[in-house]
């Protein structure tokens, strides 16, 4: 274990109102991150992460001197299962909470067959372990967001923004006042303690024309912390949006080059990872903290999510000749 690393703390009061939660993932806590906002009226529960979690996501909430019972809005900055997986459970365990998400990903809240259908052709049999059941959410408990709109909730102003790239239904929370931004997977992954983002970039809503759209509004916004999904505050903004977007694009050249020579996709993720995870390891040094970045981040599902970018957004760059 490296000398600078610290335990992680389940749930930390990061701000007055605000709270963290880490969530055990397949044991490991400091991968999958929700926040909790709360006053003397409403609690709010953002990224309630997926259904395997949800007995300790609860008994966290309750040694820290929370009713989950009393949680009032649960909102959502995107619907893949490690961030929204467990919503239909709590739908059903909390009656007083009310459900916030993107129009597009709405839908699929009220009918989560397609999910399930797309979550299953990768994971196979791995679902039940990684992910557990997934519900559907009572249509009437479902509320769509739009860019744009505003939300009154725990005392909070918080503005909703519209960032697609990792997925087209991804949306950011802001509090103006305080200046924090609660930005789900939109400013990628940088576990506690590791001076180091990667990009999550799993199929099929891969665009990296939108994401660095998004970047650029979450920065015109001056946000003074990112919450980020995967894991945690980070403080450095203009830094962390910098190098995330370098790496975005970095990477989708390794694969558009390997992509040019024909490589097959298990070549692809060769390539990728030695081209990339020395500088990881130089940074973290210790072997489970790179363990919790594949936790939060494969690289087979970056691969996959680069490739059906280049090749339904942009196949004319297949076909230039690769370098030299």
């Amino acid at each position: 274990m490296s000398a600078n690393f610290q335990p992680v703390v389940r749930l930390r009061k990061e701000r007055p109102g605000t709270w963290q939660i880490s969530l055990p993932f397949l044991g490991e806590h400091g991968v999958i991150g929700s926040y909790l906002i709360t006053d003397e009226r409403q609690t709010a529960l953002i990224d309630p992460g997926p259904t395997s979690t949800v007995t300790a996501l609860l008994s966290e909430l309750r040694e820290a001197g929370f009713d989950p019972e009393t949680i009032t809005h649960i909102l959502l900055t995107h619907i893949h299962l490690d961030h929204a997986g467990a919503t239909g459970t709590l739908a059903r365990l909390l009656p007083q909470a009310q459900v916030y998400v993107h129009s597009r990903g709405a839908p699929h809240l009220v009918d989560p067959s397609k999910v399930i259908a797309s979550a299953s052709r990768i994971y196979g049999e791995q679902m039940p372990t990684l992910w557990g059941e997934v519900e559907a959410v009572p249509a009437e408990r479902v509320h769509s967001l739009e860019n744009g709109n505003v939300l009154t909730v725990a005392g909070r102003r918080l503005e909703v923004h519209y960032t697609p790239g990792h997925a087209v239904h991804h949306i950011v929370f802001f509090d103006v006042h305080s200046g924090e931004l609660f930005a789900g997977d939109a400013a990628g992954v940088r576990l506690q303690d590791v001076d180091y983002v990667r990009p999550p970039t799993p199929p099929p809503d891969l665009d990296l024309e939108a994401w660095s759209e998004s970047l650029s509004r979450i920065s015109r916004l001056r946000p003074d912390v990112l919450y980020l999904g995967h894991f945690g505050p980070t403080y450095n903004v203009t830094r962390h949006i910098a190098n995330l977007r370098e790496r975005l694009i970095a990477w989708g050249e390794i694969v558009l080059q390997a992509m040019r020579e024909g490589k097959s996709e298990e070549e692809i993720r060769e390539r990728l990872i030695a081209e990339t995870q020395p500088e990881l390891e130089r940074v973290a040094r210790d072997p489970q903290a790179i363990k919790r970045y594949d936790l939060a981040t494969n690289y087979p599902m970056t691969v996959q999510g680069y490739m059906r970018y280049w090749q339904k957004i942009h196949p004319e760059r297949l076909r230039e000749s690769p370098r030299s």
